[in-house]
C-alpha cells in the first residue's frame, strides 16, 4: 500500500503514551493462524527486542504494523494513532527497515534517499540537506553517487536505516536487520541503532531470533508460534522462566536451542 506522508510533524505526545501498542491482534492466511491474540507495548525512547525463532510470526506482525496487511482482529497504535483509522498520522511517525533489502540497486545511494524523502513530502533543498546529513552520520558521504549495488551488505543496511529516519520518525521498527551480515557488520548496525535510542530518544522494536542481540537492560517480548509468551525487561522475563539468564529462559519457554545463528 502506497501512502504519501506530509511534512511538518509535531511530537507533542505525552511520555505516558506507548510508542507502539499492539492489542489483541490475530492474523491468518487461510487456515494458517500466524498470530493469535498478540498484545505488545513498546515504550517511548526504549529499545525493545522482539525475540522469536524463525517462523514465529515476527514478519507477519511487522506487516500489520506497517499496514502492508490490514488488521483482521485487534488494534495497532503508533504514538496513540490507530493504524487502521489514521494511517497517515501513524505511518508518518514510523520508520521501517524490512528484512528483505528494499533499496533500488540501480539507483545511486543519494537517489534512493531523495526518492524516499519525496514520498514523505520532503523535497528540494531540505531533502538534499537531510540526505547529506544522514550519509555523513553513517560515514557513507563519499558513496552518495555510487550505484547502490556497489555497496556491501552492511553498507546497504546502514543506508536503509538512514532512509527510514529521513522524515524524523519517533518509532523505528526493524525486522531481522542483521540477516546475512558478517559479525562485524552486525555489531556495527546494532551499536548504531542503540545510539539512536540514547541520543535521539527514538523508540525501537528490533525483531530477531539471535539471543546475543538482546542486552540486559532491554525490554523484551518473546513471540512463539504466533503468541506472546513472555514480556517485560530481561531480568523479569528471566525470573519468570525460573532461569539464570536470557538464553536459558528462552530455551525453557520455547524449546529452542538458544544458540540460533545465521
Amino acid at each position: 500500500m502506497n501512502v504519501t506522508i506530509a511534512r511538518d510533524v509535531t511530537y507533542d505526545i505525552p511520555d505516558t503514551i506507548p510508542a507502539l501498542a499492539v492489542n489483541g491482534v490475530s492474523h491468518a492466511y487461510g487456515d494458517n493462524k500466524a498470530l493469535r491474540d498478540v498484545s505488545l507495548t513498546v515504550p517511548q525512547s526504549r529499545f525493545t527486542a522482539l525475540l522469536g525463532l524463525n517462523g514465529a510470526g515476527k514478519t507477519t506482525l511487522f506487516s500489520l504494523i506497517t499496514r502492508l496487511y490490514d488488521t483482521q482482529q485487534g488494534s495497532i497504535d503508533v504514538l496513540g494513532f490507530r493504524v487502521s483509522r489514521q494511517p497517515g498520522e501513524a505511518l508518518r511517525r514510523l520508520g521501517v527497515v524490512f528484512q528483505a533489502r528494499t533499496l533500488d540497486l540501480d539507483l545511486s545511494v543519494m537517489d534512493n534517499l531523495l526518492y524516499h524523502a519525496a514520498l514523505h513530502g520532503i523535497g528540494g533543498r531540505e531533502a538534499h540537506r537531510r540526505a547529506d546529513a544522514a550519509l555523513q552520520e553513517i560515514e557513507l558521504a563519499d558513496r552518495a553517487r555510487d550505484p547502490t549495488r556497489k555497496l556491501s551488505g552492511g553498507q546497504i543496511r546502514r543506508v536503509e536505516i538512514a532512509r527510514a529516519l529521513l522524515h524524523d520518525p519517533r518509532v523505528l521498527v526493524l525486522d531481522e536487520p542483521t540477516v546475512g551480515l558478517d559479525v562485524a557488520s552486525k555489531a556495527a548496525i546494532l551499536r548504531h541503532v542503540r545510539s539512536l535510542v540514547r541520543q535521539r530518544g527514538v523508540a525501537v522494536l528490533w525483531a530477531t531470533h539471535l539471543l546475543d542481540e538482546v542486552a540486559p537492560d532491554d525490554a523484551v517480548a518473546i513471540l512463539h508460534r504466533g503468541r506472546i509468551i513472555a514480556a517485560g525487561d530481561v531480568p523479569t522475563v528471566t525470573r519468570s522462566a525460573g532461569a539464570s539468564d536470557m538464553r536459558a529462559a528462552f530455551i525453557a519457554l520455547t524449546g529452542g536451542r538458544g544458540d540460533e545463528s545465521e
